[in-house]
C-alpha cells in the first residue's frame, strides 16, 4: 500500500475533528521555528511518532502542518470553515479578536495573512498538532497548551544537508539558505514585529549539530511530556 502523503494525513486530521461530535480533550500544540537546513522535517516526523506512542487515548491523532501544507489546505479544502465547526460562536469571536489584536486593523491586501493566522490559531486550540513556520509561536503564544521550539545548526552543517536534499552545488545551497533565512526573518519582523532569533519566544532551542535528529526529537518529547503530564500514558522518564 502506498504511504499516505503529509497532505492526506493532515486532511484526515481536519476531517476527523470537524465531524467528531464527541470532541476529544485538547492536546498540546507544538510550534517549530527553524533555520534552513536545521533538519526540521526529520525531527518533526520523529517527534510526532514519539508523542503518538506515549499519549493517552483521550487525545486524538497527531498531525504536522508546515507553511506549504497550511496554505494548500486553506486553498483546496477551506480549513478555517471546517475547523470552525468545533467552536461555539463565542469561541469563534474570541479567535477573531485574538488575531485582530495580534495583527491590528489590516487593509484587504493582508487578508491571506489574517486567514493564515486564524487557521494556525484554530489548529493550536484544537491541539495534537506540530505547526512548522509561519510565526506559529507568536500566533499561539498565549494559548496554555503550546510548546515552542527553535531548531538551529552551524552553517556548514546546513549547507551539506541542503546540497544533499536538493542535489545542488555548494554555491547554490548557500544562496538558497541565505534567501530562505532572510524570508523567514522578514516574515516575523514585517508582519509581527518580532525577531525570529529572540530566545524569549521559545521554550527550547536545539542545535542539531550537537544532538542527532532522534536525540532532538526525544529531547522535545521529554520536555512536552514533562510540561503536560496529564496528556500522556507514562511519566516522561519512561518515554519510548
Amino acid at each position: 500500500m502506498k504511504p499516505k502523503s503529509g497532505s492526506e494525513k493532515a486532511l484526515e486530521y481536519i476531517e476527523s475533528h470537524s465531524r467528531d461530535k464527541k470532541i476529544r480533550k485538547t492536546g498540546p500544540c507544538i510550534t517549530v521555528s527553524r533555520q534552513s537546513g536545521a533538519g526540521s522535517g526529520v525531527v518533526d516526523e520523529k517527534l510526532k511518532s514519539i508523542l503518538q506512542r506515549n499519549q493517552s487515548d483521550e487525545f486524538g491523532e497527531w498531525a504536522i502542518f508546515d507553511k506549504n501544507l497550511i496554505e494548500r489546505i486553506m486553498e483546496d479544502h477551506n480549513i478555517p470553515d471546517r475547523l470552525g465547526k468545533l467552536f461555539s460562536s463565542e469561541k469563534q469571536s474570541a479567535i477573531t479578536n485574538m488575531v485582530n489584536e495580534l495583527l491590528g486593523l489590516m487593509p484587504s491586501t493582508k487578508t491571506i495573512l489574517h486567514q493564515t493566522a486564524e487557521t494556525i490559531l484554530q489548529l493550536g486550540i484544537t491541539g495534537n498538532v506540530i505547526i512548522v513556520g509561519r510565526a506559529g509561536n507568536v500566533i499561539t503564544f498565549h494559548l496554555k497548551n503550546t510548546f515552542h521550539v527553535r531548531l538551529v545548526a552551524p552553517l556548514e552543517d546546513r549547507i551539506i544537508r541542503i546540497q544533499d536534499y536538493y542535489k545542488i552545488n555548494r554555491k547554490q545551497a548557500i544562496e538558497w539558505i541565505k534567501k530562505e533565512d532572510k524570508s523567514r526573518e522578514d516574515y516575523y519582523s514585517k508582519n509581527y514585529h518580532r525577531n525570529i532569533d529572540d530566545p524569549l519566544l521559545y521554550h527550547l532551542t536545539i542545535n542539531t549539530h550537537l544532538l542527532s535528529y532522534e536525540e532532538s526529537a526525544s529531547a522535545i518529547a521529554h520536555a512536552v511530556m514533562k510540561k503536560f503530564p496529564a496528556m500522556f500514558l507514562k511519566p516522561e522518564e519512561e518515554l519510548v
